[in-house]
């Protein structure tokens, strides 16, 4: 009987090493990219992500974004927001190493795919 009352501490520690063993989805997509237009896109562990379209060292849009499997929705926050480009961005991607590649699901944003569609390479 004494023994039952550690069963809940035990579980627990199965479940948090099980959380350290499958990163979070976001991880797949985390680190600095670049496409061949020289737009940087840093997309970070936390669901969010800041776009520098002139490579300049500055952000000029950023946003949030969510996974499911295989599957990334985009929705920009701020800075530059273009006509038709407030709607959110749905995508396909693959991660090989240091390449990134997107398919379009869905998205009402024509510089939003131009850019995305592009092979993305880690910076």
């Amino acid at each position: 009987m004494k023994a039952l009352r550690y069963l809940p501490i035990a579980l627990l520690g199965l479940l948090l090493a099980g959380c350290a063993l499958f990163p979070h989805e976001h991880n797949k997509l985390a680190g600095t990219w670049t496409n061949s237009l020289g737009t940087v896109w840093m997309i970070h562990p936390d669901g969010t992500f800041d776009v520098d379209l002139d490579h300049n060292g500055s952000r000029d849009a950023w946003g949030k974004y969510t996974v499911e499997g295989d599957t990334v929705t985009l929705a920009d926050a701020g800075g530059v927001v273009p006509t038709g480009c407030k709607g959110k961005g749905v995508y396909h991607f693959s991660r090989s190493g240091d390449t990134l590649q997107f398919a379009l699901v869905h998205d009402k944003c024509k510089l939003r795919v131009k850019n995305v569609l592009l092979g993305w390479h880690s910076k």
